[in-house]
């Protein structure tokens, strides 16, 4: 068993190191930084970003509706022979793994491409968090690790030179092996709390965060910005709740004053009008929103990812390529019109690329019992 972890940690090395490098550039930003190549709405941005016309975006944008719905009933009627899920955007539509080729023809019928694959989602998140459980005894260099829908395994992220220790630290956590690919990569994490992000907020003395997503009574953020009690401004309210780390979610209740709404600012005089937050699909595309570095497109790269922060681990963070910098923390991400999270940490930068993760937003309404705002 410790002979295949080595052959496939041996197999990524050099391709992760050569990908990734481009990220080690700092990332800087001041309060007066314009957002970079600002786009006029969500269709122009996603084809700036991903080299679209109009009308293939339009039509990305129905196939990766489709494919939520499909996954979000799959998932149930498929039960422990689901093997994950991603968003093919050659195949336009959602890939599904299953355990059970006999299954194939239920996923067909939803309208999707099923995929013979040898673990179940449910093994996968379990190694996810048997290392969650030993994540405090993680070697220095390891930077997150991550469920892989593609490639039906938990993609464990280290810094160049120190695979040997995190193989180490995978054995040693007694999870299923075989299910684990080492990686090295030039990931270094950080949160995004110390500058201006989207639709800035303050909170207390002067520390800046974004707004997320307007819910009955405030809105919700990263929970990094603020502790339970903290003050903030612009505008006035107050944490009534706040995790972090283990999770990175918190909610403001605000003032009379300030009215809650479903919008998210886009930074050149538009909003996008959120319409609900079902969660999109592994491989399908999203927009984030934040004033250092404006509105920027990706795609979803895995969920369940867990991050090593110098200030703790976080789990259950979703994956994407989108870049981001400081003062985008606590921002909104969003497919479509539906909402999907809160800007959490990250690395790289949007002058080199980047790796950024965020806090799905449902896990936060759940943990608090809040309402997002629609319309």
């Amino acid at each position: 068993m410790k002979r295949r972890l080595a052959a496939r940690m041996a197999g990524t090395v050099m391709l992760a190191a050569g990908t990734v490098a481009a990220l080690t550039m700092p990332a800087t930003a001041t309060e007066t930084a314009p957002p970079a190549a600002e786009a006029a709405t969500l269709l122009d941005a996603m084809q700036r970003d991903f080299g679209l016309d109009r009308d293939q975006a339009l039509q990305r944008l129905d196939q990766e509706a489709a494919a939520g719905e499909a996954e979000e009933r799959l998932r149930g009627t498929l039960g422990s022979a689901f093997g994950g899920a991603y968003f093919d955007p050659a195949l336009g539509k959602l890939v599904v793994g299953v355990t059970d080729e006999a299954r194939f023809d239920e996923v067909r019928e939803a309208g999707a491409e099923p995929r013979l694959v040898v673990y179940s989602i449910e093994q996968l998140n379990g190694v996810v968090e048997g290392l969650n459980v030993r994540s405090e005894t993680a070697p220095q260099g390891v930077s997150g690790w991550y469920v892989d829908g593609r490639e039906n395994s938990v993609v464990l992220t280290t810094r160049p030179g120190t695979a040997p220790d995190a193989a180490q630290f995978v054995h040693a956590s007694g999870v299923l092996t075989d299910a684990v690919r080492v990686t090295e990569s030039m990931e270094d994490p950080r949160t995004y709390a110390d500058v201006i992000g989207g639709n800035a907020y303050y909170i207390g003395s002067g520390s800046r965060c974004s707004v997320g997503f307007s819910v009955q009574g405030g809105f919700v953020t990263a929970g990094h910005c603020g502790n339970a009690g903290d003050s903030t401004s612009q505008p006035t309210g107050q944490f009534e709740g706040s995790s972090f780390p283990g999770n990175d979610y918190g909610w403001v209740r605000v003032g009379s004053a300030d009215t809650p709404k479903p919008l998210v600012n886009q930074y050149n005089g538009s909003n996008v009008t959120v319409a609900g937050s079902t969660e999109s699909a592994e491989g399908a595309s999203i927009c984030r929103s934040g004033s250092t570095t404006g509105w920027h497109c990706g795609s979803v790269q895995a969920k369940n990812q867990t991050v090593q922060y110098p200030q703790g681990t976080v789990t259950g963070l979703t994956r994407t390529n989108v870049c981001a910098e400081p003062g985008d923390s606590g921002g909104s991400w969003l497919s479509g019109s539906q909402a999907q999270g809160v800007t959490s940490g990250g690395s790289g930068n949007c002058s080199s690329g980047g790796t950024t993760y965020f806090q799905p937003v449902n896990e936060i309404l759940q943990a608090y019992g809040l309402t997002l705002l629609t319309q």
